[in-house]
């Protein structure tokens, strides 16, 4: 078996166990998976209550990876999740 018939058949195995643990998001497993092998990222939204923690916390679980999530709001800012960096022209340093 080649490489590429292995990870198809890794893939597959992904799909259909997030498929058997959340019923009715095929399209968003689709899109899961594509983030994945591309190595990308993915926001998922959707009305609450729809199954997209559980969605995500199923793949983690499936890949042996770990889950964190960030809840948004209409004012969240980038920075506000990945911190921010100054210049400091005294100390020519960014803190």
């Amino acid at each position: 078996m080649d490489n590429r018939s292995a990870d198809f058949t890794l893939c597959n195995e992904i799909r259909r166990n997030l498929e058997n643990c959340i019923l009715g998001k095929k399209v968003e497993i689709e899109r899961l998976m594509v983030a994945l092998l591309a190595g990308g990222h993915i926001l998922l939204e959707d009305v609450p209550g729809t199954g997209k923690t559980q969605l995500v916390k199923a793949l983690a679980r499936t890949i042996g990876g770990h889950f964190r999530r960030i809840q948004c709001n209409p004012d969240l800012l980038p920075t506000d999740i990945t911190g921010v960096a100054i210049y400091h022209p005294r100390d020519e340093a960014f803190i």
